[in-house]
């Protein structure tokens, strides 16, 4: 220390203090103010006033979290009820939403489809375990009006026909299925008939097949197809899906086409079931509709 205060850089560090100092008082009496003791020590200690009243600051904010953890725990709980009041809502609203939306659909299609009784929206539950077919469950039953064997469809297109109906639920045979068939037709020609009968292959990618056209068919890329409703276990017209390419059948004697369905069947929601439309044949057997 002794050492430091003999030292060069001593003496320049108290030069320049002093100049400092200097430059300080020189800027006050030239603005015409006189410069006392206490002003000078004020002055200069200024600085430091503002530094100690920052820490003082910091410090009062500190200690108080830590001597008052209960306000503060008080607090945050207080904050977090609020927080998940406000996700409930939140989640109450798009629900709502939701459901006013799928209203709408459907007062959109009974405007559209004046022919057809629907049931109000169901929601999908869930799709069975292990079905490469996508078949699904709905929270609408027999005291719902629903019965077995009743066409399944979304504003988009149709999606199947109910295989399985208890009071309160029923489970869902889509259009992916091999287990189901569905007499359709072109829409763009009215001609072109054949059966909708799934496939394995088609359906990993959400596809469907069209079976037993005619070797001379005009169907073409990105055709609709629609029921035909010629077998009264499907209304006549209803949207299916579109052409995404044609090919023969191994036999050489018929050929088929591959169909997308107009509504994506691996991600459903809600779904509207038709508890009756016109030319509807009571108690049809439709092929390969059997559970």
């Amino acid at each position: 220390m002794k050492s430091f205060v003999k030292s060069a850089k001593f003496r320049i560090l108290l030069v320049f203090i002093s100049f400092l100092v200097g430059i300080m008082i020189y800027g006050v009496t030239k603005g015409g103010y006189s410069l006392s003791g206490a002003s000078l020590i004020n002055m200069l200690t200024q600085p430091l006033k503002s530094v100690s009243n920052s820490v003082a600051l910091e410090f009062e904010r500190i200690s108080d979290k830590i001597f008052s953890p209960d306000k503060y725990y008080e607090e945050n709980q207080k904050l977090k009820e609020r927080i998940n009041e406000l996700n409930r809502k939140l989640a109450e609203y798009d629900d709502l939403k939701a459901e006013v939306e799928e209203l709408r659909k459907f007062a959109d299609m009974k405007e559209e489809y004046p022919e057809l009784d629907m049931s109000m929206p169901a929601e999908v539950l869930g799709y069975v375990t292990n079905d490469p077919f996508k078949s699904f469950t709905i929270d609408k039953g027999s005291a719902d009006g629903i019965e077995p064997y009743s066409p399944v469809i979304t504003s988009d297109g149709l999606v199947g026909m109910t295989v399985e109906v208890s009071e309160k639920s029923s489970t869902v045979r889509t259009i992916l299925s091999p287990d189901l068939s569905v007499a359709a037709v072109a829409s763009s020609t009215n001609a072109d008939y054949g059966i909708i009968e799934g496939t394995v292959i088609n359906s990993a990618d959400g596809h469907t097949k069209m079976s037993h056209l005619s070797t001379a068919h005009k169907l073409k890329e990105g055709d609709l197809i629609v029921t035909a409703g010629n077998t009264g276990m499907f209304p006549k017209d209803y949207p299916i899906g579109t052409v995404i390419s044609t090919d023969f059948e191994i036999n050489g004697l018929s050929a088929c086409a591959e169909i997308e369905p107009c509504c994506d069947i691996t991600r459903l929601n809600t779904v509207f079931v038709i508890t009756d439309f016109s030319g509807k044949k009571e108690g049809a057997d439709e092929s390969k509709t059997a559970p």
